[in-house]
């Protein structure tokens, strides 16, 4: 069972590094690091935003921004040896929970289209495509689930 737990301070280094481990693999696929590897993640974890998924050690990765009418899940990240495992859909799970508690209706997301994988698993667990647009050059696909 993965438990989820808000990163401190202290786990800046592994949330970077579950991201860099689970994303590598499209960096052939996009040209280059895809957002979530560049991301400041000292200053996300400052700021709240960011969950760990334990298995027992952190393998995964879930950044949170709050707004007004619904709940961004801007990255989730499962480390490559934890693929397979659930880990995922426990840190989808619990954006679900977060966005309930936070009183939003809704969670939104977006995936690079290049990110396959990502196209058939979101709607998987009950998100709709919305949208595909291109911004600052990411190719984005765009999706939302009514909680």
């Amino acid at each position: 069972m993965t438990a989820v737990v808000r990163a401190t301070a202290a786990d800046a280094a592994i949330a970077g590094a579950v991201v860099a481990a689970a994303f590598a693999v499209y960096v052939p696929r996009i040209g280059r690091p895809p957002a979530p590897m560049t991301a400041d993640y000292p200053a996300l974890i400052a700021a709240g935003r960011v969950w760990l998924g334990a298995d027992p050690d952190p393998v995964g990765v879930l950044v949170l921004v709050p707004a007004p009418d619904h709940l961004l899940l801007d990255t989730v990240a499962v480390h490559p040896a934890a693929q397979g495992r659930g880990v995922g859909a426990a840190l989808l799970r619990f954006a679900d929970e977060r966005a309930r508690a936070l009183g939003v209706p809704e969670i939104r997301l977006y995936t690079n289209a290049a990110m396959h994988e990502n196209l058939a698993y979101y709607p998987r667990h009950g998100y709709r495509e919305t949208h595909r647009a291109t911004e600052a050059g990411w190719h984005r696909v765009y999706y939302a689930k009514a909680l």
